[in-house]
């Protein structure tokens, strides 16, 4: 087993249409300029006026207090915990969310934590099961102290939790003593999808962040936001964890533009998987779980191929997917266009035919 990824085989089939995940965004030719031209300075010692903008930006966004720019969202994930937590604390959090599945244990080997599972479809818990999770405090049980959710549940199919649900999770655990924490990666998808604010969204949890390199297009970064003090602390594991940059500007004025120009524009994204999901239900055995937002899961097995040799077939044919969990993955970005996804269809079309 090795860790390091595998480079690109140059004589392999030139990907034309990608459609594994948002993260594979290239910087639009605007967005490149806006970074060159971004005014910089120490991130380290808050002298870089891009990423100072950036940072109350996204504090007035999400109504939070102060925001940290961060290098990625699973530091976010990781510094969060290691804040709002102690060793052998307990985190209660959805069995697909990333700190559990996608993080390589990070939240157990830096902070010393247990993370529990609170089941439930589509990538997320019901307040009912999150009442069910909890224990009497006890020398007996691990002090349960911090409660995450994923907005979107990217696992669950990029499901959208409800405001009500949102609502309902924070009121128990403010019962019970708890922190809140939401990962927002895909946060500003749910914003557009639901024309819930994101400053709403977010009311009321302790910490929360979003992520630029996903549906948003930008190569680098995420911002986290808190109370003041949160923050404060989270700046302390930045540093430890090597997050803390220089001119990290150029990044930041990426960021910005992002919000400028790719926020409404996800609305397209979701056009398009609904389009995808919509043509691959009208393949015969194809089962495909209808998308909320950019994601769109379906299983071709009933088809008579399986996901992985849809998955090969599609790479030979220039289309880049994975499977995730048992199931084919694809996702709309800002490089996908509805003629890609006829494109696909199309595609797929002929390889279930010539099974």
């Amino acid at each position: 087993m090795t860790y390091t990824p595998t480079p690109t085989d140059p004589n392999a089939t030139p990907v034309r249409i990608n459609l594994l995940s948002d993260t594979q965004t290239r910087p639009t030719a605007a967005m490149r300029d806006a970074m060159a031209r971004a005014e910089v300075g120490d991130e380290q010692i808050g002298d870089d006026p891009t990423v100072n903008a950036l940072c109350a930006r996204v504090a007035e966004l999400l109504g939070k207090e102060a925001v940290v720019f961060m290098p990625s969202g699973t530091m976010c994930n990781v510094a969060a915990t290691l804040v709002h937590c102690r060793r052998g604390d307990e985190i209660l959090a959805h069995p697909t969310a990333h700190l559990i599945s996608r993080e390589g244990g990070a939240h157990a080997a830096l902070g010393g934590f247990q993370v529990t599972a609170v089941p439930g479809a589509d990538g997320q818990f019901t307040p009912e099961a999150l009442r069910g999770a909890l224990h009497p405090r006890s020398r007996y049980e691990p002090p349960q102290t911090l409660v995450s959710v994923e907005q979107t549940a990217n696992i669950g199919g990029g499901t959208v939790w409800k405001k009500t649900a949102l609502d309902a999770v924070t009121t128990i655990a403010r019962e019970h003593g708890m922190a809140t924490h939401m990962d927002g990666a895909r946060l500003l998808n749910a914003c557009v999808a639901t024309g819930i604010s994101a400053r709403e969204m977010s009311d009321g949890w302790d910490s929360v962040w979003l992520d630029f390199t996903k549906g948003l297009g930008a190569p680098l970064g995420a911002a986290m936001a808190g109370s003041r003090d949160f923050i404060d602390e989270v700046w302390r594991w930045k540093q430890r964890l090597g997050g803390a940059m220089r001119q990290a500007g150029i990044s930041a004025a990426g960021c910005l533009y992002s919000l400028d120009h790719h926020v409404e524009r996800l609305a397209d994204d979701h056009a398009n998987a609904r389009a995808l999901a919509g043509g691959l239900s009208q393949i015969p055995g194809i089962v495909v779980q209808q998308p909320e937002t950019n994601l769109v899961f379906f299983d071709p097995a009933g088809a008579g191929v399986t996901g992985a040799a849809m998955v090969a077939a599609l790479r030979a044919r220039g289309v880049l997917l994975a499977t995730m969990d048992g199931r084919i993955r694809a996702c709309t970005h800002l490089d996908v266009t509805q003629e890609m996804i006829e494109e696909t269809l199309g595609l797929v079309r002929e390889i279930v035919r010539t099974a």
